[in-house]
């Protein structure tokens, strides 16, 4: 009975693992009830480590290559099982392969905007995003600290570990390269080199080696990027009067095609709006200074333009540029109406006296 068993018992006279699927870290041999045949052969193939554990414990590790397995080849297994070196029986031992090659493009991102603090915008809520690459550097360690004796271990079972570490490193390497946030688009590069010399020792703990990290974009949110384009717009503008008469020009054939406004209303809202763009770039060019002191006699009470030379009043101020055109136009208009224009003749016309203002 006994002769049955041991002829019924299955051996394994070669352990291989050919990855079926990208992404995987570690892979359990089935072993079941099956025996390592004593001068069996391991294959090890290019960026594979084969290792044998013992009851819980690494006992050997085997790099890429053919391994005829014997005391020879596994002298800590030998020495954990207190074989003697011709041992010929063969001996059980789980084995797991483990994947050395670069996982690439791993992708990292702030799910929730990360607080930082910033020179220019002060305390300001930041999105980030990348990709980062790494390969398993120490089989012994990833097996004791990570995959353990799960059958499969994945680079997606680590993507939420690495990915909250690379987030807080991201916020210490912020706050401590003291660069504007307007100054990081040009910095990515030196930002991401230090994020990734705060990650390489975070990964060589898990048995990792960090390859590459990249920082590819960073964002504010969208209100203070609405701020950001409108201060971007305002220093775009420079010359403040020769944008109001850019407005200017641009706002008169849209209230002209406005038929509840009329020109009457397109000459009010184009008043006040030279204004307001005159005031404007008074206080900018520096041209609001203090008036001169009033003359003898003429106080806040008085009221009334002072007298001219002679006694008599002093003249009305002129009609500005604006008042002549639109008094033009709103002639030119009626006339249109009228059917004595046609409306190419006074588009015509219309530009000519805007060019005027320009």
């Amino acid at each position: 009975m006994a002769l049955m068993d041991f002829i019924k018992k299955q051996f394994i006279d070669v352990i291989q693992w050919t990855e079926s699927a990208d992404g995987v870290l570690s892979y359990r041999y089935p072993m079941q009830d099956m025996e390592i045949q004593n001068g069996g052969q391991l294959t090890v193939r290019d960026s594979q480590v084969a290792v044998f554990v013992n009851e819980g414990v690494v006992a050997d590790i085997f790099g890429p290559g053919l391994h005829t397995l014997s005391t020879r080849t596994l002298p800590l297994l030998t020495n954990l099982k207190n074989w003697d070196k011709m041992f010929a029986s063969p001996f059980k031992s789980d084995v797991y392969f483990f994947s050395t090659r670069l996982q690439l493009d791993r992708k990292w991102g702030t799910p929730t905007p990360i607080t930082i603090r910033d020179k220019d915008f002060g305390a300001v809520r930041m999105r980030a995003f990348g990709i980062y690459s790494y390969k398993l550097a120490d089989a012994g360690l990833f097996y004791k600290e990570i995959s353990g004796t799960r059958d499969v271990y994945t680079v997606t079972d680590l993507d939420g570990q690495i990915r909250n570490t690379v987030i807080a490193a991201l916020t210490a390497a912020f706050g401590a390269s003291n660069v504007a946030f307007l100054d990081m688009a040009g910095n990515q590069g030196l930002l991401a080199d230090a994020v990734k010399k705060q990650m390489e020792p975070l990964f060589a703990r898990m048995g990792l080696g960090l390859d590459t990290l990249v920082v590819e974009n960073v964002s504010l949110p969208e209100e203070i990027q609405k701020q950001l384009d409108t201060r971007i717009g305002m220093n775009m503008i420079g010359d403040m009067n020769r944008y109001t008469q850019y407005q200017t020009a641009n706002a008169i054939p849209i209230a002209a095609a406005n038929e509840g406004g009329g020109l009457a209303g397109m000459g009010a809202n184009l008043a006040v709006g030279m204004g307001i763009g005159n005031q404007m770039a008074a206080s900018m060019a520096g041209i609001g200074q203090q008036q001169p002191p009033a003359a003898p006699g003429g106080g806040m009470g008085g009221g009334g333009a002072a007298p001219a030379p002679g006694g008599s009043p002093a003249p009305a101020a002129a009609a500005s540029p604006v008042d002549d055109v639109m008094e033009t136009l709103e002639k030119l208009h009626g006339l249109v109406g009228k059917g004595i224009l046609t409306q190419q003749e006074f588009d015509t016309k219309k530009a000519e006296l805007l060019k005027k203002l320009a």
